[in-house]
């Protein structure tokens, strides 16, 4: 569209993978993931565009139409991704941002090519955005982008969204340079947080850093006023449902049953193997719990997919190899001939095989130290359309907030999380079903949809679909 596109999406990856055919001709594959099943049906109904990176160092492909919506990739090198994504995205600011699980790791050259990829992003977007268009940023690689695209197209309504905690006052000031990330953010009219007290972090900044006046929810910022407010994500239900109900899905779910638990009750967690998902304590608990008899290898057993996730980060190796050795050393202890207390799975499973390992389970364990929101714990309740099984969530995830009829635990204390798996198991079939049956009306009512189309008009962007 020569004029350029009136409605445009702006985040790290775009809404497709670039693979090849048995041809050896290469083409766009819809990527999964509820942010892109959110946006993707208004991104093409405006016939709006997307700017995001293709996923693969050095590409160097040009803008494409897929299925109706605008590419505008946006090359990294592989420089780029060893400094600005591995580094200060993923090294410096997702370990601060939550709450210094691990520490972060400050370095000058990693801030500035963080700064010079999230000055690339705005370039491409303020290329391809109409006079007056709504432009929607998303998360916490491209923080510099709302103050740098205003500064280019200061027409534009723009949006940002943070899918990861924000953090309290005392932790975000440790953050070098500080200032200039409260001022990339301010560039936006409205910022967007899985959490009320997030947004209230955020302005608290801006009166303590840059001695501004914040007002409830909104603050006044170089003659404009900017709304923090949050909106908490959501997953797409409808395809979580249909999935579920399908016959495949429970012909799996009960061949998984036979095969992992036999006639033992089945405990299930999924993660990205990262250290922020507490997956050792959630190891370590349930190691603790066989010991002292609590649980029987004969009763119970605990089924662990932790996805591959950022391997090249030393942190995450020595992640993967502690937890590793204590599942080797649980099996050792307590397991059998034929069959052991623990099922880890270091893989990646499709969406079809989670949600059959959903409906197999007895008790779903989504106990993360910190998580903005933990979308897992919205799919489980999504696909228990049986309205059985059982959750122990973690406080510190966004999704207790909706869920406070799952057994919530402090995933920081061994103990606490003994006492929910024990209480999770042995709730009555009344009370799990009343607690599931709550939880789902809540879900249903508030899906991925309903979530984009909030934020859209707070932003005061009309919604097509």
């Amino acid at each position: 569209m020569a004029d350029g596109y009136s409605f445009v999406v702006v985040a790290n990856r775009l809404p497709v993978d670039r693979t090849t055919d048995e041809h050896g001709e290469a083409q766009w594959t819809r990527s999964p993931g509820g942010l892109v099943s959110a946006l993707e049906p208004i991104v093409r109904a405006s016939g709006g565009a997307w700017v995001g990176w293709t996923g693969a160092p050095d590409d160097d492909t040009g803008p494409a139409a897929v299925d109706g919506i605008q590419l505008q990739p946006v090359p990294l090198s592989s420089e780029d991704i060893d400094r600005y994504y591995e580094g200060q995205s993923n090294s410096t600011i997702w370990p601060l941002f939550h709450d210094l699980v691990e520490p972060p790791v400050h370095k000058r050259e990693w801030r500035q090519a963080y700064e010079a990829v999230n000055r690339r992003f705005a370039e491409a977007t303020a290329a391809v955005a109409a006079e007056g268009a709504a432009v929607w940023v998303h998360d916490y690689q491209l923080l510099l982008v709302p103050a740098m695209l205003r500064a280019l197209r200061p027409d534009l309504r723009i949006g940002f969204f943070l899918h990861i905690p924000f953090p309290p006052v005392e932790l975000f000031m440790q953050l070098p340079r500080r200032a200039e990330l409260l001022r990339g953010l301010l560039g936006a009219d409205l910022v967007g947080f899985q959490r009320p007290l997030a947004a209230q972090n955020f302005l608290q900044l801006t009166a303590r850093i840059l001695g501004l006046s914040p007002q409830e929810d909104s603050v006044v910022y170089e003659d404009r006023t900017v709304v923090a407010r949050a909106f908490p994500i959501s997953i797409d239900v409808a395809e979580i449902d249909r999935i579920a109900a399908s016959p495949g899905a429970q012909r799996e779910a009960d061949r998984l049953r036979a095969e992992l638990g036999g006639d033992r009750r089945l405990l299930l967690g999924v993660d990205r193997l990262d250290y922020t998902k507490g997956i050792e304590q959630r190891v370590e608990a349930f190691g603790e719990l066989l010991a002292e008899e609590a649980v029987s290898n004969d009763e119970v057993v605990l089924v662990q997919v932790a996805t591959p996730s950022r391997m090249r980060v030393a942190q995450y190796q020595q992640l993967r190899e502690r937890v590793e050795r204590e599942v080797g050393r649980i099996n050792g202890e307590h397991g059998a001939v034929g069959k052991v207390p623990v099922h880890y799975l270091f893989q990646s499973r499709s969406r079809e095989e989670l949600v059959a390992l959903y409906l197999a389970t007895d008790v779903m364990l989504v106990t993360p130290l910190r998580d903005g929101m933990n979308l897992v714990a919205k799919e489980f309740v999504a696909a228990r359309r049986d309205e059985l099984g059982a959750m122990v969530l973690s406080e510190f995830t966004g999704a207790a907030a909706e869920l406070d009829d799952a057994f919530l635990v402090n995933p920081h204390d061994v103990e606490d999380l003994k006492r929910a798996m024990v209480a999770a198991l042995d709730a009555s079939p009344d009370d799990r079903t009343a607690r599931m049956r709550r939880m789902r009306a809540h879900v249903q009512a508030h899906d991925v949809d309903h979530w984009a189309r909030e934020f859209l008009d707070a932003l005061g962007v009309p919604v097509h679909t």
